[in-house]
């Protein structure tokens, strides 16, 4: 079997290459994002009807676990990473024709790292290394932000840096603290022996764990970062940001909630905080006239929702959120893309700039309707699968307060669907005022963007692959004693 080391070690070592490849062509060094992620997306697909069975723990060094640091690659890690180089091909083909300014070969450096760090999240067995990785994934985020180099891009960037630091600071204290317990930074090790401490003791741990991992996930309230962020960075790093940063971020926090902790006390709090993150982020992209801003908060709106599903903590509910993140993270990448060259047609990021693109850019404009009737949850977009999953598991819990909860989820998603329709009523049944005519794209960038549209429409249709695939995930994620076997055997 292939060892799952490459998708680390692979992207790692070319995102090095980058200057130098980039001192004998640019073009070439363009291409490099593009092969790294295509190597990875074959090698996930490779691994996954493997892991579907067994899980591979690869052990570096040639110890054992604890003693080792290891990479475990079940259905959750390996779908993770399938979905990483997906979401990190299609961007970085559109990012061919999009970044044409500034310093080119350090743009793909760093969104290299930033997948390499996202990658290295979901697969290390280590929570020191979680720690590193999600480093890594953090500070090339900080710099791509900035990466424009104007003032609204410098200002967000050093926002998020404060956040972020202080999110990593916390997040460095909880790791501490479970080793001045455990002596052990193994998370299997780790989860075995939990139950031989009192609960209370791991209580600040706990807690300064997902505080530190939930501003980089962008729950409520720590997630005042996001919005200037993504509104300030170029589309194709609002797009990895929006799609994989933050859900990269929630999945680290519900992994050390779920295998590391068993803290099923804390579960409840969970589902209405994602609740409540949901109705925050769905009422706050209502009132934006700002495209890029109402994308930022719908995003903060759409982790609510997986998060409120994750925690629920059934197979129903874990599976239907990891169908949402997948949804999410194809269809907020379109959507982003598609909004970067129509607010470059536009010249103005105000939805008002928007009336009659649909004449102006057809291709672009349809990209970018798929996209928002996938987030809203209509057929037979993805979205619709992975919302029905969400709303059938609140429903089989047969208790009063998620009936409750649903209806406030529920509302959130009529509001998201009253904004996107918002836009796309500007975009096709108002008239714009100024240049006339029709432009496309350059080829690249649809290509990317017919990408993922054609995934959200066939995953929309077909859905059985995808739902196997997340419920076999779902399974891995619940089921805390087999991890735990997996790795210590």
């Amino acid at each position: 079997m292939v060892s799952p080391v490459l998708l680390i070690a692979v992207p790692l070592g070319l995102a090095f290459l980058v200057p130098l490849i980039s001192l004998v062509s640019r073009r070439a060094a363009m291409l490099v994002p593009v092969v790294a992620c295509l190597f990875n997306l074959v090698v996930a697909i490779t691994l996954m009807p493997g892991v579907l069975d067994q899980p591979v723990v690869e052990k570096i060094g040639g110890f054992p676990p604890p003693f080792c640091i290891n990479l475990y690659a079940g259905p959750v890690g390996v779908l993770f990473a399938a979905l990483i180089a997906l979401a990190g091909l299609g961007i970085a083909v559109y990012a061919m024709a999009y970044i044409r300014t500034g310093p080119v070969d350090r743009y793909h450096l760093l969104y290299l790292l930033l997948l390499v760090g996202a990658t290295g999240v979901v697969l290390t067995g280590d929570v020191f290394n979680l720690f590193v990785f999600f480093e890594i994934l953090c500070i090339s985020s900080y710099a791509l932000v900035a990466y424009m180099g104007n003032k609204s891009g410098l200002e967000a960037s050093v926002k998020y840096l404060i956040q972020g630091a202080v999110g990593s600071g916390l997040l460095l204290m909880g790791i501490g603290l479970l080793y001045g317990q455990f002596g052990t930074l193994n998370m299997a090790d780790i989860a075995n022996r939990m139950g031989s401490v009192n609960q209370v003791s791991v209580f600040v741990p706990l807690a300064l764990i997902i505080s530190g991992l939930g501003v980089e996930a962008a729950i409520f309230p720590l997630n005042a970062w996001l919005p200037d962020a993504h509104s300030s960075a170029p589309s194709s790093i609002s797009a990895i940001l929006s799609g994989i940063a933050i859900e990269v971020g929630l999945y680290a926090m519900v992994r050390m909630i779920f295998t590391v902790f068993g803290a099923t006390s804390i579960l409840m709090f969970m589902v209405f905080l994602g609740a409540l993150t949901l109705l925050l982020g769905e009422l706050c992209a209502f009132a934006q006239s700002n495209v890029k801003r109402m994308l930022a908060y719908s995003s903060i709106g759409q982790i609510g929702l997986i998060l409120f599903a994750l925690a629920m903590a059934t197979s129903y509910s874990v599976a239907g959120g990891l169908f949402q993140l997948l949804s999410h993270t194809l269809s907020k990448a379109l959507l982003f893309l598609a909004a970067g060259y129509m607010i470059y047609r536009s010249g103005s990021m105000e939805i008002s700039s928007l009336h009659g693109m649909g004449k102006r850019m057809p291709l672009t404009s349809l990209a970018f309707t798929i996209g928002a009737f996938s987030l809203v949850g209509l057929p037979p977009f993805v979205g619709f699968p992975s919302k029905f999953l969400i709303v059938r598991a609140a429903l089989a819990r047969q208790q009063s307060i998620f009936t409750i909860l649903l209806g406030f989820v529920l509302l959130g998603t009529l509001i998201e669907g009253a904004y996107f329709f918002r836009v796309v009523q500007a975009i096709y049944f108002k008239k714009g005022s100024g240049e006339t005519g029709r432009s496309y794209a350059p080829a690249v960038a649809l290509v990317s963007m017919f990408i993922f549209a054609a995934l959200i429409i066939f995953v929309g249709i077909y859905p059985q692959p995808v739902a196997d695939a997340v419920g076999s995930a779902a399974t891995e994620l619940l089921d805390r004693a087999e991890y735990v076997r997996s790795v210590l055997q």
